[in-house]
């Protein structure tokens, strides 16, 4: 191997990473609102996408940095996320069934997504900044400031959720609820509302991660599902449960598409992808980061 394919395949590594930071951000939402209330919410690429276009929207009309739009964004988010649980799914989270969640998350994705493509068309929108270029190289690998300032704003925002879930108090209910719902119910614990924060803190996250996709890559009405369908495969490689694991899970995902479109080609992309998801979980059916045995 020379010197010139190995730069190339240390800089598709790096792209990788930063790639699967995304897809982690996008799996940690997922496995916050799966811990509590047992629900795929297979929209939640569709709702990443939709803080894209606001964040994209913000830009062109107002001129307001895509990172400074996170202080509008985030709030906004998470008032959504409660409303959305409080408005869709509070009576379906309570069933044993799960049938009705999953089809009422599928019916909001098709319904944002049909939203998107009637208010900003179906053509690829990004947000091209002042510093959207600006970029240095290291041992001959190209970095964007774009692509760091994601990747730092992602590791700050697992560091965030992973504290409020381990130094506060209703950060511990929401994980006393995600181990036994029934156990903590009966010690005093409102269900209701520790799941409501927990989808508050799943659009918050899709919204950094929104962002971020609008400030690094174009994006359409449709790339949600795409997200989405990555997400969840994160989310089951890291392990379902933890918070390091759907991260890690994440930049897994982004390493083998890349390295996959690098070595075979970029036809053959979501096939590799989803034959390392089949044999890892073949041989790691609780993930690589969960606990053998571990309640799903």
């Amino acid at each position: 191997m020379d010197s010139f394919q190995a730069v190339l395949i240390a800089q598709t590594i790096v792209n990788g990473i930063l790639l699967g930071t995304m897809y982690g951000m996008a799996a940690i939402g997922l496995s916050l609102i799966f811990g509590t209330m047992r629900i795929v919410f297979i929209a939640q690429g569709s709702v990443l996408v939709f803080f894209a276009y606001l964040c994209f929207w913000l830009f062109k009309l107002a001129g307001i940095d895509p990172y400074l739009s996170i202080i509008i964004i985030i709030p906004g988010a998470m008032v959504l996320g409660a409303v959305l649980y409080y408005g869709l799914f509070k009576e379906a989270a309570a069933l044993q069934d799960r049938i009705s969640s999953l089809l009422i998350a599928v019916g909001l994705m098709f319904i944002l997504e049909n939203f998107m493509t009637v208010v900003w068309t179906p053509n690829p929108r990004s947000v091209v900044t002042s510093y959207g270029f600006a970029s240095f190289t290291v041992l001959g690998i190209h970095l964007t400031l774009n692509r760091l300032l994601g990747l730092g704003i992602a590791i700050l925002a697992t560091i965030g959720v992973f504290l409020f879930l381990k130094k506060t108090v209703i950060g511990t209910a929401v994980r006393a609820t995600s181990e036994d719902v029934e156990a903590s119910t009966l010690m005093g614990i409102n269900p209701n509302r520790v799941n409501a924060v927990a989808f508050a803190i799943g659009m918050a996250l899709a919204a950094i991660s929104g962002i971020n996709v609008a400030s690094t890559y174009s994006f359409d009405p449709v790339y949600g599902f795409d997200v989405a369908i990555k997400a969840l495969f994160a989310l089951t490689l890291g392990g379902i449960g933890t918070i390091y694991g759907a991260l890690a899970g994440g930049i897994i995902i982004g390493l083998v598409e890349m390295l996959g479109a690098y070595f075979v080609g970029g036809g053959w992309t979501q096939a590799i992808l989803f034959a390392f998801f089949l044999v890892a979980l073949t041989f790691r059916p609780q993930g690589f980061f969960g606990r053998t045995g571990q309640k799903a």
